[in-house]
């Protein structure tokens, strides 16, 4: 379903909802961050997702959260570093959960939960924090990992 907004005779934009809310695939691949969201998510090379990720992370728009969320996934490493890198540099506050579930997958290379520990940082909500912070906490956990995360919350104060 399409959904215009329209305010004193001007297109100020548009709704999409679709059933299984991946409401990104329903858009033809064209225009602005829409061609840098198919790029990412279905571009062959690696250097032109890779250019996308990065313009998606530096874009403002949050257009680019769920596809970014979903690259979290993606098999190849620099494309997970770079979409963990661009959701901090959103900070939008809709993918915490998944960045803190990056921080805690032991399986994750070290680079990446690291980065995750530095957006969560940069998004500053009571979530992320208190993720960021429950995780410096957790004796279970990397102790090195862990003192980082510490370390980064000292640094805005929180710790």
């Amino acid at each position: 379903m399409y959904e215009f907004f329209i305010k004193n005779g001007e297109d100020m934009g548009i709704s999409l909802e679709q059933q299984n809310g991946e409401w990104y695939d329903s858009l033809p691949p064209s225009g602005g961050v829409y061609n840098l969201i198919y790029m990412a998510v279905s571009g062959t090379g690696r250097a032109d997702r890779l250019r996308a990720v990065i313009t998606l992370g530096t874009s403002g728009d949050p257009r680019a959260v769920r596809p970014l969320v979903n690259l979290l996934g993606d098999a190849d490493e620099e494309i997970r570093l770079s979409a963990t890198t661009a959701l901090g540099h959103l900070k939008s506050g809709r993918p915490v959960d998944e960045l803190v579930g990056r921080l805690r997958d032991r399986s994750e290379l070290m680079v990446i939960r690291e980065h995750a520990a530095v957006a969560l940082t940069a998004i500053r909500s009571t979530g992320a924090l208190r993720g960021l912070r429950e995780f410096a906490l957790d004796e279970d956990e990397d102790p090195d990992l862990r003192s980082y995360a510490g370390s980064l919350l000292k640094g805005i104060g929180i710790l």
